[in-house]
């Protein structure tokens, strides 16, 4: 096994254990309970599990998706999330090397994540969450234009939100998904933000079509363009630029 390969082995297993603690997230913050306390149980039979019961993916398989003490079925999203933030962190490292910040960045995009999640399952975006996930993009060496980016972003989106509820005498635009194109505007600075802001409507036409009624999240349409701009800014504003100029 290669160098490479061997610290990306050991970021993919620091990753899904930073999952793990997603799930906690992500099933208690919206819930108003503690991240901390008590320790985790079965959510069916309230029973506290033992450390081995916890560790990330590998406890699902062996226990066969079910609760040690009563079998009742454990929800997928685990070792789901789990994974996933595992291959995160990888992608992430692969982008930008061992450097100083890329714990920070990857910290910002779990946050994001965590976002996503809740926002499917509860169609609430909270904000300490949403201010963790800022304030870890906000974390890099060239900090000052991160934090002007975040303002300039934050500010115009919260300005056609405005404008938007103005004209429809109704809000057309939450306070989250200004916090989050400020952590957009961190993370990917200009004119990758506008990048990011049209990949994500492209992604949501779909679904916003086909579930018109209810209605769908945007922040996960964000979060998701925005990890893909990040992943590829240099190829992203090249055709930004193709687009502006020809």
């Amino acid at each position: 096994m290669t160098e490479t390969a061997l610290i990306a082995f050991v970021i993919f297993i620091f990753g899904t254990l930073i999952g793990s603690f997603l799930n906690v997230v992500i099933y208690r913050i919206p819930k108003g309970e503690s991240i901390v306390f008590p320790a985790s149980k079965c959510q069916s039979c309230q029973t506290p599990l033992k450390w081995w019961h916890n560790i990330p993916i590998v406890s699902w398989l062996l226990l066969r998706g079910k609760c040690y003490f009563c079998h009742e079925k454990i929800s997928a999203q685990y070792p789901v999330v789990e994974f996933f933030t595992g291959v995160l962190f990888v992608l992430l490292y692969m982008k930008l090397g061992l450097v100083w910040y890329l714990p920070f960045a990857a910290a910002s995009f779990a946050a994001l994540f965590a976002l996503v999640m809740i926002d499917f399952k509860y169609m609430a975006v909270p904000d300490n969450v949403n201010f963790a996930a800022l304030i870890f993009a906000l974390i890099q060496p060239d900090f000052l234009h991160a934090a002007l980016y975040a303002a300039i972003a934050a500010g115009g989106l919260w300005l056609i939100g405005l404008f938007s509820s103005l004209i429809a005498r109704r809000q057309a635009m939450g306070g989250a998904d200004v916090i989050v194109a400020g952590t957009m505007g961190a993370l990917l600075g200009f004119p990758n933000f506008f990048a990011a802001l049209f990949l994500s409507a492209i992604l949501a036409i779909i679904p916003a079509l086909l579930y018109r009624e209810r209605g769908v999240p945007f922040v996960p349409f964000l979060a998701l363009a925005t990890f893909i701009v990040y992943l590829y800014s240099t190829e992203a504003a090249q055709l930004l630029e193709k687009i502006i100029y020809g």
